[in-house]
C-alpha cells in the first residue's frame, strides 16, 4: 500500500487513498463526499491525530493499528440505512477471524463492538451527511486494536497481538476490504434475516443483565435478543420488552469476569 493520499484501484469495486497522517479517517471520507466523489472509497491511515468515536468520544490512534472509513454514497434506502451498524460489525468479526485463522473467535456486542475474550478490540464510528444534490453519504469507520490498546477505565479493552495474534495494519486492511465487498453483497441481495442470523450466533449476553445507558437515562433488564430490524430487545422487571434502537450498553457479568464492565455502541446516523 502506498501512503501518498493518492486514489488507487482495490478489490471488491472498490478505491483506496492511504496516508501517513489525517485528523480523522471519517473525516476525510466526509470531505470527499462533499467535495464530490461518488463512493466506495477507503481512507486509509497510520495514524489519526483527532480519531474519535461515538459522541464526539476521542479514540486514541498510535501506529500500528488498523485505522479505516469507507465512504458510500446512497448505498440503501434511508429506512434500511440504521441496518448498516450490524452489516459494519459482522465483517469485521468475519476478517478478525480471516486474519487470525480462527473460527468465531470474535464476539460481538450491539450494535457493533466486537470482543475477544469479554474485552473490547475494536471502534466502528457510523455517520452520514447529505449534499446540496440530495445525495446521501454514508460512511463506516473502523478502528481495530492490532498493536496496542487504549486503557479505558470501566471498559476491559486487548489487542490482537497481546491475545497472541500478530497482524499487520496492511493484512489487516486488506482482510475488511474483502469481507465488507462480501458483507455489503450479501446485505444486498439476501432479507436481512439471514444477517441477523449471522449476527445472533456471535452474539454476547443473549440471555443475561445488561444496562443500557440511554441519552436522559439508564435501564436495565435482560437482554433478549434482536427484533427483525436489528434493534436490541430488553425485557424489564415487568415481563414487557423494551425496543432500543441506540445506546451504550453494560454487562454487568463482563465486570465479574474481568474487574470492569461496559462498552459502547458507534453509530451516527
Amino acid at each position: 500500500m502506498v501512503f501518498d493520499g493518492r486514489t488507487h484501484p482495490e478489490a471488491g469495486g472498490f478505491r483506496v487513498a492511504a496516508f501517513s497522517d489525517v485528523s480523522s479517517t471519517n473525516a476525510v471520507a466526509l470531505e470527499a463526499a462533499a467535495n464530490g466523489d461518488e463512493g466506495n472509497l477507503w481512507i486509509v491511515a497510520r495514524r489519526q491525530t483527532a480519531g474519535r468515536g461515538r459522541r464526539a468520544r476521542a479514540w486514541v490512534s498510535e501506529p500500528g493499528n488498523l485505522y479505516a472509513s469507507l465512504l458510500l454514497i446512497d448505498p440503501a434506502t434511508p429506512e434500511r440505512l440504521a441496518q448498516l451498524p450490524i452489516v459494519a460489525a459482522l465483517a469485521l468479526a468475519h476478517a478478525v477471524d480471516h486474519m487470525c485463522s480462527a473460527y468465531h473467535l470474535a464476539q460481538l456486542k450491539w450494535p457493533n463492538d466486537l470482543l475477544i475474550g469479554g474485552r473490547k478490540i475494536s471502534g466502528i464510528l457510523i455517520e452520514a451527511s447529505t449534499g446540496p444534490d440530495g445525495r446521501r453519504a454514508v460512511v463506516c469507520g473502523f478502528g481495530l486494536n492490532l498493536a496496542h490498546h487504549p486503557d479505558l477505565p470501566g471498559y476491559p479493552t486487548a489487542d490482537l497481538a497481546g491475545l497472541g495474534y500478530p497482524v499487520q495494519p496492511e493484512a489487516a486492511y486488506r482482510a475488511l476490504n474483502q469481507a465488507m465487498a462480501t458483507q455489503l453483497d450479501r446485505w444486498r441481495r439476501e432479507p436481512f434475516s439471514a444477517v441477523l442470523d449471522d449476527w445472533r450466533g456471535r452474539a454476547t449476553g443473549i440471555g443475561r443483565p445488561i444496562r443500557v445507558r440511554l441519552a436522559d437515562r439508564e435501564l436495565e433488564g435482560v437482554f433478549v435478543g434482536l427484533d427483525d430490524e436489528g434493534r436490541l430487545l430488553l425485557r424489564g422487571e415487568d415481563g414487557a420488552n423494551r425496543v432500543i434502537s441506540a445506546g451504550d450498553v453494560f454487562f454487568p457479568h463482563v465486570e465479574s469476569e474481568t474487574g470492569r464492565s461496559g462498552g459502547q455502541t458507534g453509530v451516527s446516523l
